[in-house]
């Protein structure tokens, strides 16, 4: 078949982005503001720790403990939820957990004591688990592998977004408000989204404002027979364990930087919920540019000629190596010294972290990509309740010294790296069709 009548060709697959159509940039865009959506639920409370434990005087322990729950609930709902997006489909799926972490987020203002914020927290956690094993099937059914990295890394940057924009709304609305209806104010755009959601998402093959161009050149990926895959099957993968092994050790780090670094700066600074705006914005616009950048880098070298694996662990390597000068955080006098070395290694994680999800879609079957980042995520989770656990006792016993926390966090990515790199397969295709 010639160039002319076949739009996968390879002549043509080089310059066909700018003919196929746009479409599923569109359905980037929503996963990236269900994420946005999804961490702004996640970070009020971080921001109003101070606020929280003088009015319902709560100790690190106590505050602890309550992200804590969230954590291990996290865990269960992003493993019950993996599975849940691979058996009913995103369509259906996501906006269902949507409006359930938003109704979480929005009654988090009607509670007063620790129990109280420990069961709402419970609730968003098992709910929020769903946004990223379905943000991620979604971009492996509507993305060519080579598009992954950097469709990944942008929906993901959404979590910088919600990380950057919770900090300038939300002194405003508790000085209008209070604390109580900031929970609601916030919680509520979910259900916005979810209308969005239903008006313009349909399966690809179904979806009647796709090209049939751009179809193409998304299906343009060799073929690979699918079956259901049941689930102690997943473990037989290698990319399985290497994602589950990077969820462990890296995910509780990222939950550290976004409920305690608030803390940190007014601990370590003094420096009120105002004043705070604009170090934690800096913070997290950073980690926007990272997370793009992240999955651009990968992207950019398999393009050039580079095998997706191998790409996808150089990119893992840099990123390591960009977050381990935060160990010299408790060590700076100057609280903008302090923030740009956070700053770093935020953007470094979100740069990762578009590489450790890409890799679960490079290296088994797409309908199991649910299920293995849900496995993942809660890897994640549990990890995170146990280090959230020890975080409270360990700045109630120091009387707030963080340094140990981030020499710890410089030392986790590298390791990370070497870990996967001895678990990821080194020859042949993986069960995704990928060359390794």
């Amino acid at each position: 078949m010639s160039n002319a009548n076949n739009p996968t060709a390879p002549g043509i697959i080089a310059t066909v982005t700018e003919k196929v159509g746009h479409y599923r940039w569109t359905i980037c865009a929503l996963l990236f503001f269900a994420t946005t959506i999804n961490y702004m639920d996640r970070q009020v409370l971080g921001l109003l720790k101070p606020l929280l434990m003088k009015d319902l005087g709560w100790t690190e322990t106590d505050f602890g403990d309550i992200v804590a729950v969230f954590s291990f609930m996290y865990a269960l709902g992003y493993a019950g939820m993996g599975r849940f997006m691979d058996k009913v489909g995103v369509k259906i799926g996501l906006p269902i957990a949507v409006a359930g972490w938003s109704l979480c987020a929005c009654l988090h203002g009607l509670m007063s004591s620790v129990l109280g914020f420990k069961i709402m927290r419970g609730g968003l956690g098992i709910t929020e688990g769903g946004n990223f094993p379905a943000s991620i099937k979604t971009i492996a059914e509507w993305f060519p592998a080579k598009e992954r990295a950097l469709a990944t890394g942008i929906f993901n940057a959404g979590s910088n977004i919600g990380a950057v924009v919770t900090p300038i709304i939300l002194p405003f609305i508790v000085m209008a408000f209070g604390w109580q209806l900031a929970f609601v104010v916030v919680g509520a755009t979910g259900f916005v989204w979810v209308i969005c959601w239903m008006v313009l998402y349909e399966h690809p093959e179904k979806q009647k404002r796709l090209k049939e161009r751009e179809l193409a050149y998304i299906r343009s990926d060799p073929i690979v027979p699918t079956q259901r895959v049941p689930w102690l099957s997943l473990f037989a993968y290698r990319g399985t364990w290497a994602f589950v092994a990077g969820m462990l050790m890296v995910n509780s780090v990222w939950w550290f930087y976004l409920n305690w670094v608030p803390g940190y700066l007014n601990k370590q600074f003094g420096i009120n919920m105002m004043a705070a705006m604009a170090p934690l914005v800096t913070i997290y616009a950073f980690a926007d540019i990272g997370s793009v950048g992240g999955g651009w880098l990968s992207s950019h070298l398999i393009k050039r000629g580079m095998r997706t694996l191998k790409a996808r662990q150089i990119a893992l390597l840099i990123m390591a190596l960009c977050v381990v000068p935060v160990a010299m955080v408790s060590q700076v006098s100057s609280m903008w010294a302090a923030v740009l070395l956070i700053s770093l290694a935020a953007a470094a994680h979100q740069g990762f972290a578009a590489n450790l999800y890409t890799i679960v879609s490079d290296t088994v079957p797409a309908n199991a990509v649910s299920s293995v980042v849900g496995l993942g995520g809660f890897a994640g989770g549990i990890m995170g309740m146990f280090m959230a656990l020890a975080i409270g006792r360990i700045l109630d016993a120091t009387n707030g010294n963080y340094m140990v926390l981030f020499v710890a966090a410089s030392v986790i990515y590298p390791s990370t790296v070497l870990v996967m790199h001895l678990i990821l397969p080194k020859r042949g295709k993986t069960a995704a069709g990928i060359d390794v």
